[in-house]
């Protein structure tokens, strides 16, 4: 069963380049395609499906319609965050970061910036 609230691989193309560039038209989108190109009916009805979820709206520019992201991607990445540590790392943030930890994927001292970042940005007293 599909989510309304989640992307396929073909929505998140799509609405990366609506998030990166602003407004497009179909044909602008299909020009950002690397070959082999999807078929212009491919992109428009994954953007229809991502209007009718709504996650893009468009307004009529000479007789076409002009796309653009109605949700931020923080919307998205904040969702998939939790959906990945609760899915993968028994719902534990630590679990998930050690495991970056453990693969490489950061490095000690990337996550002893990070712990200053989140320590400079609490309040005093909390």
């Amino acid at each position: 069963m599909k989510s309304k609230n989640k992307l396929t691989e073909k929505e998140t193309e799509i609405m990366e380049m609506l998030w990166n560039e602003g407004p497009l038209f179909v044909r602008q989108m299909l020009e950002r395609y690397s070959d082999p190109k999807p078929h212009f009916n491919t992109v428009s009805t994954t953007v229809r499906i991502l209007e009718d979820k709504g996650f893009v709206g468009h307004e009529v520019v000479g007789g076409s319609h002009r796309y653009f992201a109605s949700v931020d991607a923080s919307f998205f990445r904040n969702r998939t965050l939790a959906q990945v540590v609760k899915s993968y790392f028994n719902n534990s943030y630590a679990s998930a970061v050690s495991a970056l930890v453990e693969e490489e994927k950061i490095s000690l001292d990337e996550l002893r910036k990070i712990i200053e970042m989140v320590e400079s940005s609490k309040p005093e007293g909390k």
